[in-house]
């Protein structure tokens, strides 16, 4: 074996590697998206979608 061939071997351990977390990361988002999505409908609303009190925090 050469040492071009442990230097490419790596690089595409690499490339699996990253290519794997983007795909993951994209899959996480969705979910995540789906979750609030659901949280949403069921009545739940996030704290930033809250109209204003008038109230100031300075």
């Amino acid at each position: 074996m050469t040492h071009a061939f442990y230097v490419l071997a790596s690089y595409a351990v690499a490339a699996l590697v990253i290519f794997g977390l983007v795909i993951w990361t994209f899959a996480d988002g969705r979910a995540r998206r789906r979750e609030l999505a659901e949280l949403e409908a069921a009545g739940l609303r996030r704290r930033s979608a809250a109209a204003p009190s008038g109230k100031s925090t300075s």
